[in-house]
């Protein structure tokens, strides 16, 4: 019997559904059930938690509290010893606990000497695997209560608009279903240990190029179908906290704008949780004051003179009151004052390390495999290893750098696999590479966060690429970056292509076991690769004659005056993009290959038409049609055919990573509600579900569709 993959929505009440979902469940002898979007609830009621905040907030003098909606030391809470308040410690990033120098006097570190370096978030986006999220976050939670950190500053998650980006490894790719589905299991798994989750950068901050000067310039629906869906995602799995950005929306720096923080976060996404500043990202304390932020970090820069506002009658007593009030509820409510090392933790550390050698394990990306060149056979002898990465890791930089330990090599991971058949030399002759059974080429970036970085690789890069997979065929290149990069001058020419993302400190044990055999991949991009820069949908956002820096550039980007970044694709990005301007791209989002092969067949769903509100329930059956265990994500998108506001081709509302033996058929259902089918309405302002004929289409990737079929949506 087929085993059940099975969504249901939490809204779902249509009986006819329901029976039918029952008699599935009731024919399957083993079954799978998907739960429902995980929801996070502190430990302490938010209403006492209030009441409390209430009570401390009228003990306070105005003194206090003005010092208190200001960061201290960098990454502290500010203290109130008169009344027991201690100061609360916050780190950075999404992957892992970053040990920062400044912790040193205050003896961080003989509190938490290590922390696990994870694989990167978009590594993470590529497993497709919801639980692997949770587990992953949980890990990063128990490494933060080990040194008694309340706050993390993450997940990152600003959708992947260009290539060029510095922090797209911070991140979970460009399509917010997928970053939602992914963030929300973050959420819960971090806070499932006491740790806040800080859903950052609040919003639209989707370059670091001049990043505090650079206007975002993006329309209502755009913000609400794109740039905020994953936040809200976020904000209804209880996540706590969330940052603010550095960049201006539309004219209004978004850390000291009303309609950011107040309008679009506050009234719209419903968030009642505790907003803080990026770090220096904001200028007006008046601004600051009245938009609805809470805490300037990490010092009081721009309310300095909040005394002085409330004296001139610019503020008012209630306004700081607001600020304080929601601070100590926030943190009162997930226990966070006092919280005090837990070194017992230290023993979780070697699952940690398990769990981030499984989420490279099935986020590293197979893009290219000629002849079947992977796995390599045991008849080959000589493998020759050279580039980049050998004997040192890539990594991202900035805020989301994770020193980690136990550093596992490229070199050393594919000696455990290959022993005596590897050969290391990293300038090889043009015969030794001829000569060889098999190249492995290690390239990429070092991605970092302050600036953006060139979809072109290095010249020097470009040239080593093109130089061996010229004179050996079998070479596998694999590519350590935190976003695209251009492969196209000689995709065609390598044997294999492995994108490997950031590993983190056990990522390269995944690549060795990979080529080897002994791991299946299963990774599937969560971006479009295009061919060429200028076949982004952002291309041209560097100013004219402007081009791109490399390091931090603090001293231009204050002089560098405000210009704008114009969103004029809308909510047309990613595979939306390519869709609509038919321009091929060199690899699609959602692709991603096997040592296996599937089919699709027996696509169902419960009605053909429906009223708007009804669930509809879709079923499909995957068979593993090849040799080996493998595991497939099955993607669902729809089309809206006829609409009164333009529409993407596709779009992506559901997704399963199942797991298969050879020959093995499973069957998924996954159910679709009114969100699924609605667009933000741009003179209604608020989710529309039009009624009309939509397409349901399942997947391999967003370019391969396997099984479609016409249902009707009624009123």
């Amino acid at each position: 019997m087929p085993i059940l993959a099975f969504s249901i929505n939490a809204d779902m009440k249509h009986s006819g559904l329901i029976l039918l979902a029952t008699l599935i469940i009731v024919t399957c002898k083993n079954k799978t059930v998907q739960p429902e979007k995980p929801v996070f609830t502190p430990p302490v009621d938010y209403e006492i938690a209030t009441m409390w905040a209430d009570s401390i907030v009228n003990l306070m003098t105005i003194d206090e509290k003005i010092s208190f909606i200001g960061g201290d030391r960098i990454f502290f809470t500010t203290a109130i010893p008169r009344l027991n308040i201690p100061a609360v410690m916050m780190t950075d990033a999404t992957q892992g606990v970053h040990l920062r120098e400044q912790f040193h006097q205050y003896k961080y570190e003989k509190v938490l000497p290590k922390s696990t370096a994870f694989p990167s978030p978009i590594l993470l986006a590529s497993t497709w695997n919801r639980s692997l999220a949770r587990q992953y976050a949980q890990a990063i939670g128990e490494e933060c209560k080990a040194g008694g950190i309340a706050i993390l500053l993450g997940p990152g998650m600003n959708i992947y608009r260009i290539s060029q980006c510095g922090r797209n490894f911070e991140y979970f790719g460009e399509d917010p279903f997928l970053a939602s589905r992914m963030i929300e299991n973050y959420v819960t798994g971090l806070q499932s240990t006491g740790t806040i989750a800080t859903l950052k950068h609040f919003v639209a901050n989707n370059s670091d190029f001049f990043r505090r000067k650079s206007n975002s310039v993006v329309d209502e629906r755009t913000l609400h179908e794109i740039y905020t869906r994953a936040f809200k995602a976020g904000i209804d799995a209880g996540a706590m906290a969330v940052m603010t950005s550095y960049n201006p929306l539309n004219g209004e720096w978004c850390s000291q704008s009303s309609y950011v923080i107040d309008t679009l976060l506050r009234q719209d996404l419903g968030f009642k949780g505790l907003v803080m500043t990026d770090w220096w990202a904001v200028y007006d304390g008046e601004k600051v004051i009245k938009s609805g932020q809470d805490l300037e970090m990490p010092y009081r820069i721009a309310t300095e003179n909040a005394k002085q506002l409330l004296d001139s009658n610019k503020i008012t007593g209630l306004h700081i009151n607001r600020m304080v009030k929601s601070i100590l509820t926030s943190l009162y409510a997930m226990q966070s004052f006092g919280r005090k090392p837990d070194t017992s933790l230290f023993s979780t550390f070697e699952k940690h390390e398990e769990i981030a050698l499984q989420v490279a394990r099935e986020g590293i990306v197979l893009l290219r495999n000629e002849n079947q060149l992977l796995p390599l056979k045991a008849e080959i002898k000589n493998i020759l290893l050279t580039g980049q990465f050998i004997n040192h890791n890539a990594f991202g930089g900035g805020s989301g750098f994770v020193k980690g330990y136990n550093q596992l090599t490229l070199q050393s991971s594919l000696e455990c696999e290959f022993g005596e058949k590897l050969v290391v030399d990293k300038n090889p002759g043009d015969e030794e590479i001829r000569s060889a059974d098999a190249v492995i080429l290690s390239i990429g970036t070092l991605d970092s966060e302050g600036w953006d970085r060139p979809f072109d690789l290095p010249d020097s890069t470009e040239h080593l690429v093109q130089r061996i997979t010229g004179l050996n065929p079998n070479t596998i290149v694999v590519v350590n970056s935190g976003s695209g990069v251009n492969m196209s001058g000689w995709n065609t020419k390598a044997g294999a292509i492995l994108f490997a993302w950031y590993g983190g400190q056990t990522g390269n044990k995944a690549v060795a076991e990979i080529i080897s055999g002994k791991v299946n991949p299963s990774g599937k991009l969560p971006v479009t690769i295009e061919k060429d820069f200028k076949d982004s949908p952002g291309y041209g956002y560097v100013p004219e004659g402007e081009e791109l820096y490399y390091d931090w550039n603090e001293h231009n980007e204050k002089l560098h005056p405000v210009f704008d970044i114009v969103y004029k694709e809308g909510i047309f990005i990613g595979y939306r993009w390519y869709d609509k301007k038919l321009i091929e791209p060199l690899y699609p989002f959602g692709f991603g290959l096997s040592y296996t092969t599937f089919s699709y067949s027996n696509l169902r769903t419960s009605a053909g038409s429906l009223r708007i509100g009804d669930p509809l329930a879709v079923s499909f059956t995957i068979t593993n049609t090849g040799n080996v265990f493998g595991s497939e994500t099955a993607q669902l998108y729809i089309h809206d055919q006829d609409s009164e506001y333009s529409r993407p081709v596709k779009e992506l509302k559901g997704f399963e990573k199942i797991s298969m033996g050879p020959g093995e058929s499973k069957q998924i259902i996954i159910v679709l509600d009114a969100m699924d089918f609605s667009y933000w309405h741009p003179e209604q302002k608020d989710w529309y579900a039009e009624p009309g004929n939509f397409t349901v289409m399942i997947g391999s990737s967003s370019a391969r569709i396997e099984l479609s079929k016409e249902i009707e949506l009624m009123k």
